[in-house]
This record gives structure tokens, sequence and C-alpha cells, in this order.
């Protein structure tokens, strides 16, 4: 895969939106925009205490057994999560499961209380800190030339959002994994389906039709995104992707900056 400058992949971008005007740029989050992951960073802040409720309690002893996951009469909603969690890090339980469950985590939470509480992990979290300076300056370019920017993620749409903001994308430009509710309560469900590999075109093209000029990801979960548009830009890569960069020829990786 090709090593590509920051001016290289704008300049690519420039002719896109020069040839056909009207285009949008999409950003996967956790890994791509910022280093770590914040649906992680909103699982362990919740896990701790009494953050899990019961209704989010009863849906983690009906999921737990499925993958082996013992379940002890007196685990707490939070306990529970954190072995769930551990057998993922372990392989036994899919990422696209633990997705889920950081988001019908909160049931039982009103959804502006969720909302101020994945803010303060952020704040708590540093994620200003953890943007990187590559994927910043891209930032900065398309708001210079009022080019739209989603970010596209699975992680709970809560911390999406609040991190979101720190790049300066604001929460209607923002596809994540997305709680269901009743009156403002959340529910141990989510809407369907989440933005996870086929998932993040899905959820995209619900919000905008509008051209996909560039897709920004680091993951293989985000290998169909950034297929569908016409510049596939890799971010820090995992080796996940690495591996399956082949089935991708446009796919570049961008130059990484140690600082800004």
């Amino acid at each position: 895969m090709k090593m590509e400058h920051v001016d290289e992949t704008l300049e690519r971008i420039t002719r896109e939106l020069e040839h056909t005007p009207g285009g949008v740029l999409a950003f996967d989050g956790d890994g791509t925009l910022w280093s770590g992951d914040v649906g992680d960073d909103l699982l362990t802040a919740l896990t701790e205490g009494a953050g899990v409720r019961a209704p989010a309690l009863e849906r983690l002893r009906a999921m737990a057994p499925r993958y082996g996951v013992p379940v002890e009469p007196g685990d707490t909603g939070g306990v529970l999560a954190r072995r769930i969690f551990s057998a993922f890090r372990e392989g036994r339980v899919p990422e696209l499961d633990i997705c889920e469950m950081a988001t019908w985590l909160f049931a039982g939470w009103e959804l502006e209380e969720a909302r101020a509480f994945a803010r303060g992990v952020v704040d708590s979290h540093r994620v200003p800190e953890r943007v990187h300076p590559e994927v910043q300056r891209v930032l900065e370019w398309a708001r210079a030339k009022d080019l739209p920017c989603y970010v596209v993620s699975a992680s709970p749409r809560v911390v999406v959002e609040a991190a979101a903001r720190v790049v300066g994308v604001p929460p209607e430009n923002v596809v994540a994994s997305t709680p269901r509710d009743v009156g403002g309560v959340v529910v141990a469900d989510v809407v369907s389906p989440i933005p996870y590999g086929p998932g993040k075109v899905t959820g995209l093209r619900a919000r905008t039709a509008r051209p996909l000029y560039a897709a920004f990801g680091d993951n293989v979960f985000d290998l169909e995104l950034l297929a569908a548009s016409r510049v596939p830009v890799a971010v820090r890569p995992k080796p996940r992707l690495l591996e399956r960069a082949g089935s991708l020829p446009a796919l570049v990786q961008l130059h990484p900056v140690t600082s800004r």
C-alpha cells in the first residue's frame, strides 16, 4: 500500500471536488480521528460503581451464557459487563456484540443524562490530546472549503457526538451506534443496523446521498466505507486492515504526523 502525505491526499480530493461539486468526507472515529477507543473508555467508566442499571443487567444476564460467560447470583451490572468485555478481549465475543452492548448498557438512563456522562468521559480521557495531527489537517482544510465531514463509528452515539465536537463535527453529522429510547429513557436495545462493516455505508447513506469524495479508516471493519469512496485512505492502519489492503487497490496510507 502506497504511503501518501496529507498534501497529496488533499490535492486528490480537490480534483474530485472540482469534477463533481457537492460531495462530503467521512471518517471513522476510534483509531482514525483519535487514538484509542472512546467506546471502551465509556464502557469502562460506566461499569465502575453503580452505573449499570437494572434493565441493562437483565439483558446482560441473558447475553452472557451465549458466550460461556458465567453469571454469579450476586453480580452487579458492572461486574457482569466487565466479565463479558474480558471475554471479548479473549476473542470469545464478537466485536459487533460488544459495540451494541456498550450502547444499550445505558438502559434505564435518560438520554440527556447519558450525554452528560459521555461528555465527562471525553474530558477526563483527554480526547483533544489524542486527535491525530494529520487528520486534523484534513478536517481544517475541509472546514475552510465548507466541505461537510461525517463521523461514522460503531461506538455509542452519546460518546461519539461528544468526541466529534472536539474536531468540529456537529452532532447532526455523526452516524454512530444509537440506543432505542422510550420517552427519552434508554431501553436495552439498539437501532439496527449499527455502523459496523457494511452498516457504516448504510448509516451514512441514510444520512446523505451526496458524493463521497474520501473516506478515512484504520481497521478492517472500515473497509466497506473506504471502498464506497473515491479516495480511500488508511490512517495508522491496524494489522487486519493491512492484511486486506490488497482487496482495495486504490487504498493509500496517510503519512503520520507526530506533532501539530
